[in-house]
């Protein structure tokens, strides 16, 4: 297998509008991220999945985007922009662009002229049809939004500020084309492409993901763009399986390097039912199961996978699975060893290492998340009790990845200078913040770092087999296997004792967030034991 910068990279998260506040105004922003390279750096990432950044009017964060080629003004310039591509570059960090093409703004200039002018070449950019199809959108509620100005409807997946991008339109597609290699250009590291899957959409037969031409769609766009160049390109797929995985990410490199996919991420929630309806304990059998499936049938000669727990719409691992208690640090640590020796692409969403928590919301007046506000307001419409509605949102509402990150125990948790960040920082921030890690060397951060630098120099954690061994339920146990060397790594994702019955022989301890000595010889785990051994 040809290996490839990012076999051995661990990408880092940033959502920018709370990641640094540099100006006081209560958002974070492009220099807020340039001041912290230095701890990235320290860090170790080999590059930064950098949520948008362009002009929007920011109906949903940025993923509503209505100038491609321009900043928007809450994160700077430009220039601004250049300067943290040549920083991280300075630092060994490449800069990955989300890559929102599915939709834009309805404040686009494609889309306005679209509006406005129904025999421009513009309106085809667009889906639009006389009349309605019962389609919904991920926001709830309809995913057509009639357009009293030009007489008949337009298809919105998200918001009804985000109309859909009419991919079958081949002016389209070269235009964006001409987009992304403005940004290539610019020496950026790669892509990460939003709702990719439906790009192949064909509303009129209601086929919303995979349709017949997303394949072809990013063959064209890999010719036109990337595929000559040594660049990262990773595509969100909600409904991946390990045989269409190969398709985007065969190492023939027609398509892309590689996917996020959502499987273990589905067991937050109740089988069949919205998100809303989540799972109060994790299913770690069924767990154990699908990391198995993605180990095994996306060989590394087939295709490529991504490692993640957290990102932008997701709430924090260790309030849903984890033990926000006693055992916080040691259960983020747990969660990292586990995820990050397995086959694939790590990914860190910021805050992660240094164990951020969900936010105790208390009031809908401090949600700002669109889908959570929809969702909300759409059930108390249906009579359903706020309370209730509180709770849901509380445990897998967006915001809660999205409060300011905890820089250290000062007013706001050092994000901004300002009394009203955008959101608020949770209350947590004096114990967990980055200041305090990086003063203890047993915290999470440091954890995290060591399987940064293994992920760089050990090969086996990419190409090593995988075996699930036969454990207690509450237990992951699998070996990586190669030629030359055999590694254990065995978690107990709970807070009781767990019996196992392995013999480590004399084994080398790799990484663990426990005594190991009391390991040997191994009869049980205690609560969020987590350890990786050369046997």
């Amino acid at each position: 297998m040809e290996q490839h910068w990012w076999h051995k990279a661990t990408i880092y998260q940033i959502y920018p509008k709370s990641f640094l506040d540099s100006n006081g105004d209560g958002m974070g922003d492009l220099q807020g991220i340039i001041r912290k390279l230095d701890y990235l750096q320290k860090l170790g990432v080999t590059a930064i999945w950098l949520s948008p950044v362009y002009d929007s009017p920011m109906d949903d964060n940025g993923y509503d985007i209505a100038n491609y080629e321009d900043i928007a003004a809450i994160f700077g310039t430009m220039e601004d922009m250049d300067q943290l591509i040549q920083e991280a570059r300075a630092r060994d960090i490449r800069i990955i662009m989300d890559l929102v093409v599915n939709h834009t703004s309805d404040e686009h200039a494609w889309f306005i002229e679209a509006r406005e002018h129904p025999t421009s070449p513009k309106r085809d950019f667009y889906i639009w049809r006389d009349e309605p199809n019962d389609l919904t959108s991920a926001f709830s509620g309809s995913a057509w939004q009639y357009d009293e100005t030009s007489g008949q409807y337009y298809l919105h997946f998200f918001s009804k500020k985000q109309p859909d991008l009419n991919w079958e339109n081949p002016v389209l597609r070269q235009t964006i084309y001409d987009m992304m290699n403005f940004w290539i250009d610019k020496g950026i590291g790669g892509f990460r492409m939003d709702v990719i899957d439906m790009i192949g959409k064909i509303p009129d037969q209601k086929i919303v993901n995979n349709g017949p031409m997303l394949h072809p769609y990013l063959k064209e766009m890999n010719q036109a763009t990337f595929g000559q160049k040594d660049l990262l390109t990773v595509g969100e797929t909600w409904g991946a399986s390990p045989d269409s995985a190969k398709l985007y990410s065969n190492p023939d490199g027609s398509e892309l390097s590689m996917v996020f996919q959502f499987e273990h991420i589905g067991l937050q929630y109740q089988e069949g039912k919205p998100k809303w309806q989540y799972q109060k304990e994790l299913d770690v059998p069924r767990l154990k199961e699908i990391f198995k499936k993605w180990q095994t049938e996306l060989g590394v000669k087939e295709g490529w996978n991504s490692l993640f727990w957290n990102n932008h719409d997701l709430p924090r691992v260790l309030s849903i699975w984890g033990d926000t208690g006693a055992y916080r640090e040691k259960s983020a640590k747990a969660f990292a060893i586990l995820l990050h020796l397995l086959r694939g692409t790590p990914y860190i969403y910021q805050g992660e290492e240094i164990g951020m928590t969900n936010y105790p919301f208390t009031d809908m007046s401090q949600i700002q998340d669109i889908e959570s506000q929809n969702y909300v307001a759409e059930a108390l419409e249906q009579g359903q009790d706020l309370e209730e509605l509180l709770s849901q949102v509380r445990m897998v509402g967006r915001d809660n990845a999205r409060t300011p990150m905890q820089w250290d125990g000062t007013k706001q948790a050092g994000f901004t200078q300002s009394d009203h960040p955008w959101l608020a920082v949770n209350p947590n921030y004096k114990e967990i913040n980055v200041e305090a890690a990086l003063a203890n060397p047993d915290s999470i951060f440091y954890t995290y770092q060591k399987l940064v630098e293994l992920r760089k120099k050990e090969d086996w954690l990419i190409e090593a087999d995988f075996e699930l061994l036969e454990t207690a339920d509450k237990v992951v146990a699998y070996k990586r296997k190669t030629y030359q060397a055999t590694y254990l790594i065995l978690v107990n994702l709970s807070d009781q004792k767990q019996v196992v019955d392995l013999d480590l022989g004399r084994a080398q301890v790799i990484i663990s967030n426990t005594d190991v000595t009391s390991l040997v010889p191994l009869h049980h785990l205690d609560a969020w034991d987590a350890v990786c051994v050369r046997l």
